[in-house]
């Protein structure tokens, strides 16, 4: 086989492959096999009528289309290895020229990943926050962990924001009930932000047993953006009543007995946490500074691909929420034009990111470990609640291991570009990177920070593994 590449742009090859007709007897032979299982010719079994009489009774045309159909794929997955490309897309196959007994010839036209230098990154420097952990980021956590352990009172008085009521509502459009928009003993913080436009100004200063309506755009249902009245039957108000700071919250709260041993192991966790996203700032903002000096340019196959999964994730989102497009952003405080604007950014940065990454994999030569393998699934079903023996078998069942592998090959490449890199913190303090995974007891530190590094991946990867 022969294989010539011509370069169409930075992005896009062509591939002119060339394969004598000796190369393709494997595929012929299948080719005839297949055929023959097909085919009924009066006195032979099925699969058993020999390649002179198929070709006599339905033409070699017949055992040629099925030769190249099986054919062609591998030789193009031959021509690719040969021409040392890295398609991003799929080709665009054309067989050319048939000489039958000689040889055929095809083109394949695809979008690569282009080629690019990457800069040397050691020594890059980069600034990550403060490991201190102060008075306050321990008053938060213990507010966080008051607020889960918080009461529910009943009080006589009109209702203000922060307070939970009971309510009936239900909705009416021109004086008449619309069923599906009712619902009863409904919980809801006033002030939480409900898509219903409206409400929380509504709640404000209404009582039990007090009923009021205000207009609003309906977000869901057959009625969904249409203008209606609803109607509110505030049924109970209660505060929200915190614990009290005491050795007693600590018995409740934790496996402590005093509330100082509770702040200690709080300010321990803070620290601990505060490293490992060290090392996750150190590898993502190394990554960073490495992307400003590499200009790329991007297949437009590719990053048309990662825009509509990103598009078609979005659509089932919406879909999934029983909300209008119009309540589903009001909810998330955007709009859908900023969410596509955001796509056209993150895609581009995402395939960039990916094509350095796999750069870096290449040239330090990382590879991926049975037991990195297994680490990897057993973290991903333990977030998914599933059996890792259950996840396991769907990657491998439905070809993802590989995309499963590169992952963790990318978060390697990660790992070493915040190895390499000077790293100090927001006080001008030197950030040793070492003394942190030996601190925290070496491998978890690592396995976390890839987990938490796993953000900015293609939208394709995250839906398929």
């Amino acid at each position: 086989m022969k294989t010539a590449v011509e370069e169409l742009s930075p992005t896009r090859v062509k591939l002119t492959v060339e394969v004598p007709f000796d190369e393709l007897r494997p595929s012929m032979d299948a080719a005839y096999k297949k055929v023959a299982q097909q085919v009924r010719v009066p006195g032979f079994r099925p699969g058993k009528v020999p390649a002179r009489i198929i070709e006599q009774r339905f033409g070699r045309a017949v055992v040629l289309e099925e030769t190249l159909n099986d054919a062609v794929p591998k030789l193009y997955g031959q021509a690719v290895d040969e021409a040392d490309v890295f398609p991003v897309s799929q080709p665009d196959i054309e067989v050319t020229k048939i000489d039958d007994g000689e040889q055929i010839e095809f083109t394949a036209e695809v979008d690569i990943r282009p080629n690019f230098e990457v800069p040397d990154y050691q020594g890059i420097e980069v600034t990550v926050d403060s490991a201190e952990v102060s008075d306050e980021d321990v008053n938060a956590q213990l507010d966080a962990l008051r607020q889960r352990f918080a009461t529910l009172t009943g009080v006589e008085r009109p209702a203000a924001t922060g307070d939970f009521v009971i309510m009936d509502l239900r909705a009416e459009i021109n004086g008449e009930n619309i069923e599906e928009q009712q619902a009863s003993e409904v919980s809801y913080e006033v002030g939480a932000g409900s898509v219903l436009q409206g409400l929380d100004a509504a709640l404000e200063g209404m009582s039990a047993g007090e009923e009021k309506s205000f207009k609003t755009e309906l977000v869901g249902g057959e009625n969904a953006g249409e203008e209606a009245d609803v109607i509110i039957n505030v049924k109970s108000v209660k505060e929200k009543v915190l614990p009290e700071l005491d050795d007693e919250f600590a018995q409740l709260a934790s496996e402590f007995d005093t509330l100082d041993e509770l702040k200690n192991s709080i300010r321990e966790q803070a620290r601990r946490n505060k490293l490992i996203d060290q090392v996750v700032q150190s590898r993502e903002k190394a990554l960073d500074a490495l992307l400003e000096q590499i200009e790329i340019p991007l297949p437009d196959s590719a990053l048309k691909a990662e825009v509509d999964a990103r598009k078609h994730n979005l659509n089932h989102q919406v879909a999934e929420s029983g909300l209008s497009r119009d309540a589903f952003f009001r909810l998330y405080q955007t709009t859908e034009e900023e969410r596509f604007e955001e796509f056209e950014k993150n895609s581009a940065r995402a395939i960039k990111v990916g094509f350095v990454l796999d750069k870096i994999v290449k040239n330090e030569e990382l590879g991926v470990s049975e037991q990195e393998l297994t680490n990897f699934v057993v973290r991903r079903a333990m977030e998914m609640g599933v059996q890792p023996n259950e996840l396991a078998k769907h990657l491998a069942d439905n070809d993802q291991l590989t995309l499963a592998m590169v992952e963790i090959v990318r978060d390697k490449a990660k790992s070493v570009l915040g190895d390499a890199a000077k790293v100090v913190d927001t006080d001008g303090n030197e950030v040793d990177l070492k003394a942190i995974y030996t601190e925290i007891n070496g491998e978890p530190v690592e396995e976390e920070a890839a987990e938490a590094d796993a953000g900015d991946k293609p939208a394709e990867d995250k839906a398929e593994a």
